[in-house]
């Protein structure tokens, strides 16, 4: 199956080594449980430069192999051929999708990652990078609920169908 075949989806945050590269780990994580790996292209990318080709924090790598979750890859920025190329763009926060949305327009569906978290109540996945311990902790339970409910919704829209 080409990638183009696949069901393309790519998590944006700021600087891309917290929590984008987090939510790409657990989606992937849980596509590979469901036995669905063959089925979907992830990525993850930064609305800003600076970081790039950075590996993902090691306060997130750390926080993400506690609980048996393997972190790679390299930061990278978010681009225009981005919103072609995915059909998905899920954002970490409000600066984030506001920065996606303009680049300019693509086929991407692009969506607030807590869009998929219905219990918390919150729009933003927070920033944890200045922050302690505790903040890494907060990061991973969202995304861990997220991007399976993210899951859920796509194999509902294209696979189950």
């Amino acid at each position: 199956m080409s990638q183009r075949d696949k069901i393309n989806v790519l998590f944006v945050c700021m600087g891309n080594i917290c929590r984008s590269p987090m939510a790409e780990a657990l989606f992937v994580d849980q596509v590979e449980r469901a036995g669905l790996s063959e089925r979907f292209h992830v990525d993850s990318a930064g609305t800003g430069g600076w970081h790039a080709g950075e590996p993902p924090d090691a306060r997130m790598t750390a926080t993400a192999q506690i609980r048996g979750i393997s972190m790679s890859g390299a930061a990278r920025q978010v681009t225009l051929d981005d919103l072609g190329a995915f059909q998905y763009v899920l954002c970490m926060d409000s600066d984030n999708l506001h920065n996606v949305r303009a680049l300019g327009d693509g086929d991407a569906t692009i969506e607030l990652m807590l869009s998929y978290h219905k219990q918390c109540g919150e729009t933003d996945v927070p920033d944890p990078y200045y922050g302690g311990e505790e903040g890494f902790d907060r990061v991973y339970e969202l995304l861990d609920v997220s991007t399976a409910a993210l899951l859920k919704s796509l194999c509902a829209r294209h696979i189950e169908s």
